[in-house]
């Protein structure tokens, strides 16, 4: 129902226009009084590269920020990531991931990014907090920040901004008539617009979610997704059916389809309900994190990688290596 009112589709947005104007002029005033001085933000000592969007939910924010910290990686930077860790309930704040930091400590997306590219990453809900933490226990030359284009409470040096290609902005009202936490005019401030599927306009660099092999949750063992036989495809993402129809593009033999809540906190027992023991469990890598713990022996995970055209990625990273703190 709220996809179908967000994306235009129903007239029943307007009932909720109030909400929108009090949702769109609380964030306007806060956005204001931090470039007024009229509250204070946060500069950190090494660069800060904001990976955001204007929308809420499954834009491929996450997989983004893990091709930039690797792509900074292989050219030698130290790369720490910062974020909320929003589906995570730590019992102190900032946190610094390792390695035995569960995803209901830290939430799964910061689990995910640290497991794929073993960079410094902290969660806390300032993120300047997370960012004061990394730099108290390493050196670190670029920050990354999982989110946060909305956190006025620190300052950016470089503030790139993922878009749905394929549904944008939807109607364009702020929450909750519809999918905005900003208006479209932002981007005017923003340092690059990435477009994830669909047709990029002008100015915008166009990027793809590729996935080649699946992975066995527990073995590690890799395989091509038309080998998987009898799959139950599930997905707790933003946008569960960008991964149905990569794994239909894909050839998988998919049986059928489950979606959960974006974050979902998932039992192991309503998890094994879904497949018998010849069918095959699929699922997308963030929900992995969260079911590593009690995998079964016929549960796979589809890992999604970030492609950009060459000279458009060369032209982006060029710009971000070439930052400098005012």
């Amino acid at each position: 129902m709220i996809s179908r009112i967000w994306s235009g589709g129903s007239r029943f947005y307007i009932a909720l226009l109030p909400l929108s104007f009090l949702y769109g002029l609380v964030s306007t005033l806060i956005r204001l009084s931090y470039r007024h001085g009229l509250r204070k933000s946060w500069r950190a000592s090494v660069p800060v590269v904001i990976v955001g969007n204007l929308t809420v939910g499954g834009n491929g924010k996450t997989p983004m920020v893990i091709w930039l910290t690797k792509k900074l990686q292989q050219r030698g930077y130290r790369v720490g990531v910062v974020s909320r860790g929003y589906g995570g309930h730590s019992a102190v704040y900032p946190l610094i991931l390792n390695q035995d930091t569960s995803p209901c400590e830290a939430g799964d997306e910061p689990v995910l990014i640290y497991q794929r590219t073993g960079a410094a990453v902290a969660i806390a809900p300032k993120r300047f907090e997370a960012i004061q933490a990394l730099l108290q226990k390493q050196q670190l030359d670029i920050v990354i920040s999982d989110d946060g284009l909305q956190h006025y409470a620190l300052q950016r040096d470089f503030e790139l901004v993922v878009i749905d290609g394929v549904r944008r902005f939807g109607n364009g009202w702020w929450l909750p008539a519809g999918p905005m936490r900003e208006r479209v005019t932002r981007l005017n401030s923003v340092h690059a617009c990435i477009v994830n599927g669909g047709i990029a306009q002008e100015g915008e660099l166009s990027m793809r979610l590729c996935a080649y092999k699946a992975v066995h949750i527990l073995s590690g063992v890799r395989c091509p997704a038309t080998e998987l036989t009898h799959v139950v495809a599930m997905a707790g993402i933003g946008d569960p059916l960008r991964f149905f129809a990569m794994l239909k593009k894909l050839g998988a033999d998919i049986k059928e389809e489950v979606v959960f809540s974006d974050h979902h906190k998932y039992q192991p027992l309503s998890l094994i309900a879904l497949t018998s023991p010849e069918q095959t469990l699929l699922m997308t890598e963030k929900d992995a994190v969260k079911c590593r713990c009690f995998a079964q022996p016929n549960w796979w995970y589809l890992p999604v990688y970030v492609k950009l055209l060459s000279s458009e990625a060369e032209q982006l990273l060029r710009k971000i290596t070439n930052l400098r703190v005012h």
